[in-house]
């Protein structure tokens, strides 16, 4: 059996340290390469360094903490190659969920992700934006009933915190996603799977996109 800790089996105090850590990888305010001190989040957190050592195994076990030599638990930097994988397979996994929605997606849940698409667009941008995206996503996944692929999907999406904020930052994005979202609802709601995998497809590989720019304007010219 595993020795990594689980986070439902450390008492409160481990399980709110590992999704408060969660919270601060996905919003960016911990970024690839920082060291995660347990003194220092101990803390911060306002708990004992237990939690925070059960927190810290268990980020290590989602791959999203790394041991470095002579540095201690650091949050993992994802190579070009990893971070393109990772989007192949949400294209994949997003795509499956959208095909599957389009056939077995109710009334009512197709009214949920308008409703929330309606709200994503009035606001824009920001914190706000981000969770409603989230549960845009996280809705639509529901509406496929499979719950192999909403396993699948949830490791994914813990490995994609590695890349911080969503792209939903930039204005441009943010009103294009809506409008890509808008593709994928009228799919859906014709019951065409094909052309919901597709517009799904269409929606990732534009984030996609954006995140390869994203990553090469930070990343310093050699030579």
């Amino acid at each position: 059996m595993s020795d990594q800790a689980d986070p439902q089996q450390t008492g409160p105090q481990g399980s709110s340290a590992y999704h408060r850590l969660l919270d601060e990888i996905r919003a960016g305010a911990l970024l690839p390469g920082d060291r995660l001190r347990e003194a220092d989040l101990a803390e911060r957190l306002g708990v004992s360094r237990t939690p925070v050592r059960e927190a810290i195994r268990q980020l290590e076990a989602d791959g999203l903490v790394t041991h470095v030599p002579r540095i201690g638990a650091t949050l993992r930097r994802l190579d070009y190659a990893e971070v393109m994988e990772l989007y192949e397979m949400r294209a994949v996994l997003e795509g499956t969920a959208a095909r599957l929605a389009a056939r077995a997606a109710s009334d009512v849940e197709l009214e949920e992700l308008d409703a929330l698409n309606d709200q994503l667009s009035a606001i824009g941008t920001g914190p706000e934006a981000a969770r409603l995206n989230r549960i845009f996503h996280a809705t639509l996944l529901d509406a496929a009933k499979n719950r192999f692929l909403a396993r699948s999907m949830a490791a994914l999406d813990r490995a994609m915190m590695i890349l911080g904020p969503t792209m939903l930052s930039d204005s441009a994005r943010a009103e294009a996603a809506t409008a890509e979202h808008d593709a994928i609802l009228t799919a859906l709601k014709a019951r065409d799977g094909d052309a919901a995998e597709k517009a799904m497809r269409a929606h990732i590989e534009a984030s996609q996109r954006l995140r390869i720019r994203a990553l090469r304007a930070r990343t310093p010219e050699e030579g």
